[in-house]
């Protein structure tokens, strides 16, 4: 009978704490440079998802260190030939936060971002217009100084987050999670 508790308590405290480790993405919706409108994670289902958060022009510059390097390596169309079957199936966003004042601006950004940015990068930069507060608090984001990048799972659920610039040990862990699906 002792055993039977211990073994229904030590399951009980791993599945509270698999709970709490993947933690579930809060809603988030925006419009994406190509006029798209999408929510995240309830229209990424099914994909893995890696979502770049900034919500000041410092953390905006690190998140531009993302675009091409995420772009090249888990977006771009490898076509029919020998790399055709390392394609990943995923959701890639880049999420300028505007919040506050600045969402007056946001407008003004997209229009720049239509004209300046690559036309492949479109799809994957959605612009958030609202509240932060929910944001900074349940993902923990607490230096505006530098973007945020999560990976959701096929659920919706955190399984890797990280902040900062790019660097090739991110992106190796990033492919390491959604490549072993």
């Amino acid at each position: 009978m002792r055993k039977t508790q211990l073994l229904l308590a030590l399951i009980f405290l791993l599945s509270a704490y698999e709970g709490f480790s993947q933690k579930k993405f809060p809603q988030l919706s925006g419009k994406t440079v190509a006029d798209e409108n999408v929510t995240i994670p309830s229209d990424t289902k099914g994909k893995f998802t890696l979502v770049g958060l900034a919500y000041s022009q410092k953390a905006e510059d690190d998140l531009n260190t993302w675009f091409q390097p995420v772009y090249d390596r888990f977006v771009a169309d490898a076509g029919a030939g020998l790399f055709s079957d390392f394609m990943y199936d995923i959701n890639v966003y880049f999420v300028p936060m505007f919040t506050g004042v600045k969402s007056a601006s946001a407008g003004a950004a997209m229009n720049k971002a239509e004209k300046e940015l690559d036309p492949e990068l479109h799809p994957h930069v959605l612009f958030y217009k609202g509240s932060l507060k929910e944001y900074e608090d349940s993902l923990k984001l607490k230096n505006k100084k530098k973007p945020y990048v999560f990976v959701l799972d096929k659920n919706g659920r955190i399984v890797y987050e990280t902040s900062g610039p790019c660097t090739s040990s991110k992106l190796q862990e990033i492919e390491n999670i959604v490549s072993a699906d």
